[in-house]
């Protein structure tokens, strides 16, 4: 059964309207307007279009960020994704831990991008769950008053390589260089950040769940699930995805089905600055990134080889001349 682990009131959230200019060279973003919530945020996600999509001037409703999430676990390397239904878009994807920047953090969305790690993704070990460590700075413990945190043996975050094309903040420039695009069809600006999780060697058994708010009776309620751990990774081979879904449970992977799947825009074909699509097939992703999902060991395979094990015990293999 689903444990609620922290209820919030989404009045309490505020974020801010964007204005951004964006040529070929770089892109700059500057809050608009009045501080909105989270329901005034969500009204103002409508689409938008832009004749060149390298260089345009236009208001969005909202920044959002994001992790491209590499988490190394047994001497391999493997992207973290979450599955979400989005309610206010009416699907379920695969998507990079995500979610709004808030008013107070527009110019340094990096630490929004490491709290989102600490609220979304849940290393547990059979001694607790395990706190995490971005440089020198801790990251914060959301579920403390539901959960057992152990207050040695962190993770470890840090930062990966960037994009080529600078973004701005006004006249501050994001050090980090995320990977952005505006989404036309939700009116918001996007970051994708890289950053590198490091698990403790000496962290056993491990299990990786994933936890989400959603908006409930006009509350935003956080509920772990184990039944259904939603958190799923992706391995690399020299850096390179492969077409394959896993998720963790006391140190085993699981293979993931991956039929019928959609993965988030921010998988979709990038333009210039802009990204149209709302979402992507996975075998659509899987074809344009070039690569070749795992021959699937089918039922019928499987019945196949066992019969043709009993065959053999039965008849006798001849022998040639």
């Amino acid at each position: 059964m689903p444990r609620t682990l922290i209820r919030k009131n989404p009045s309490d959230f505020k974020t801010l309207p964007l204005f951004v200019e964006a040529t070929p060279e770089g892109l700059c973003y500057q809050s608009v307007g009045m501080p909105l919530n989270f329901a005034q945020t969500l009204h103002k996600r409508k689409p938008v279009s832009v004749a060149d999509p390298q260089r345009f001037a236009l208001e969005l409703a909202n920044l959002g960020v994001s992790v491209r999430l590499t988490l190394h676990w047994h001497n391999r390397d493997y992207w973290v994704l979450v599955r979400q239904r989005r309610q206010d878009r009416g699907d379920v994807v695969l998507k990079l831990i995500s979610g709004y920047v808030p008013a107070h953090e527009l110019a340094i969305p990096l630490l929004t991008a490491i709290a989102e790690i600490a609220e979304e993704c849940l290393l547990e070990t059979p001694e607790g769950w395990l706190g995490g460590r971005f440089n020198d700075t801790w990251l914060p413990t959301p579920y403390s008053a539901a959960l057992h945190y152990r207050e040695a043996l962190p993770f470890r975050l840090t930062a990966l390589s960037g994009a080529a094309r600078p973004v701005r903040c006004g006249t501050l420039q994001l050090m980090e260089r995320p990977q952005t695009y505006v989404h036309l069809p939700t009116a918001s600006l996007q970051l994708i950040y890289d950053l590198r999780l490091e698990v403790p060697r000496e962290a056993k058994s491990l299990s990786l769940f994933h936890v989400d708010e959603r908006l409930e009776n006009d509350q935003l309620v956080a509920r772990l699930d184990r039944g259904r751990p939603d958190l799923y990774l992706m391995p690399l081979k020299d850096g390179q995805p492969c077409a394959e879904l896993y998720t963790l449970k006391k140190d085993q992977l699981q293979p993931a089905s991956t039929r019928g799947l959609y993965l988030a825009e921010s998988f979709a074909r990038q333009e210039g600055w802009v990204v149209r699509e709302e979402r992507i097939r996975w075998k659509d992703w899987v074809r344009q990134q070039g690569l070749e999902e795992p021959e699937k060991d089918s039922k019928i395979r499987r019945l196949t080889g066992k019969a043709r094990q009993i065959l053999r015990k039965i008849v006798p293999v001849k022998t040639g001349r």
